[in-house]
């Protein structure tokens, strides 16, 4: 069972709850609310307990993350899963390709990684994807266990706080081999899907860094700072250099790589539960291992 414990100090003496519950434990309103219903949610000494009760000092007050969640609706679809790392609160994933995270209106019949983590975790499972993939991209990614998790993961998602760097290979190499691209990117008209680089649209930025340049092809190293749809594909496609098989944004080759060549290569944050630091890097995967030797 997934738990915060808080044991109210002499500073903390005499405040209510809520009070605690939002500003010691970070928790949203809309996680307060929902706890707040459930019987075992909040507990103070192993008693119910309201949000607006008074704690003393040396009260223990408990909240139990998973109650109030309600159960992810996707059937459960047995596949094999990299799991690189579990706890109670969260699991990190090593995605495979082509495998879209969450099920689409596009194609809603797929398997998908969601589907696969439901036959994994149980029905009762709710399941928070924090940073998704696109279904052509491998490599690691977290997925929180209770909506507070995600809550604290996502504030922290496009900062210092949660490191997340990539490689891809792409056709031609970049000039000058390191630096920032910072061009908004906006909805393609006419397209559900294709994104562009547009004045109007929401700012973007990407650090990237030239590896390895190779019979026409180079090996990047890119670090999104923001995280807009295809951000590092609309980037590298912008500045003359697309990632090989993207057939969106750059020229479809099934003969060197059936998908868009893009590894999540390292994620790197601190966990919001225990504070401790976790680090995890997934090795180049098969395919674009065979596209570097090509």
């Amino acid at each position: 069972m997934a738990r915060l414990t808080l044991t109210v100090s002499s500073e903390q003496s005499g405040r209510t709850v809520l009070s605690l519950l939002r500003r010691e434990l970070g928790l949203s309103t809309g996680c307060v609310n929902r706890l707040k219903r459930v019987e075992t949610g909040l507990t103070c000494n192993g008693l119910r307990v309201f949000t607006n009760a008074v704690l003393q000092a040396g009260d223990i007050l408990s909240v139990d993350l998973n109650a109030g969640e309600t159960p992810t609706q996707i059937p459960p679809v047995p596949m094999d899963l990299d799991i690189v790392f579990e706890d109670e609160h969260l699991l990190v994933v090593n995605k495979s390709a082509p495998l879209a995270v969450i099920p689409s209106s596009l194609v809603p019949t797929e398997p998908t990684l969601a589907a696969g983590l439901m036959a994994y975790l149980g029905p009762s499972a709710a399941i928070h994807p924090v940073n998704r993939l696109d279904r052509g991209t491998t490599g690691l990614m977290v997925v929180a266990k209770s909506g507070y998790i995600h809550d604290q993961l996502r504030r922290r998602l496009h900062s210092g706080d949660f490191f997340r760097s990539y490689l891809a290979i792409c056709v031609g190499a970049p000039e000058p081999p390191h630096g920032t691209i910072a061009l908004p990117i906006g909805r393609a008209p006419g397209s559900a899907i294709r994104r562009q680089i547009d004045s109007a649209g929401q700012s973007a930025r990407t650090d990237y860094r030239l590896l390895r340049v190779r019979s026409g092809l180079s090996l990047v190293a890119l670090m999104p700072w923001t995280g807009r749809t295809h951000q590092i594909r609309v980037h590298m496609a912008a500045i003359g250099c697309p990632l090989a098989g993207d057939w969106l944004y750059g020229t479809e080759d099934r003969g060197l790589i059936p998908r868009p060549a893009l590894h999540a290569v390292r994620l790197a944050f601190t966990h919001p539960v225990t504070g401790e630091h976790l680090s995890f890097t997934a090795p180049l995967p098969g395919d674009m291992k065979l596209l570097l030797e090509h």
